[in-house]
């Protein structure tokens, strides 16, 4: 049942903005490498952003549920 979801799901991406099929592929290969090596290595640019977030997080600095829901709001489909 798993490999014909996942051929369902990769025959609806080919319909999809260059944008979201090159995010899907992104998320796959992290999959992928994290299968094969069994640990995951991440990126200069994700541990600076990780870096961010803690940062910010020390701060105080976080979204209102408002925020959160507003994004999620935009981002909904239908």
């Amino acid at each position: 049942m798993t490999i014909k979801v996942l051929k369902d799901v990769i025959e609806r991406a080919e319909t999809w903005p260059d944008e979201a099929q090159a995010e899907l592929a992104a998320i796959a290969l992290e999959i992928d490498a994290s299968v094969r090596e069994g640990v995951y290595r991440a990126t200069r640019e994700e541990l600076e952003g990780i870096d961010r977030g803690l940062k910010a997080a020390r701060e105080g600095r976080f979204a209102t549920d408002a925020e959160v829901e507003a994004v999620f709001a935009k981002h909904r489909r239908g």
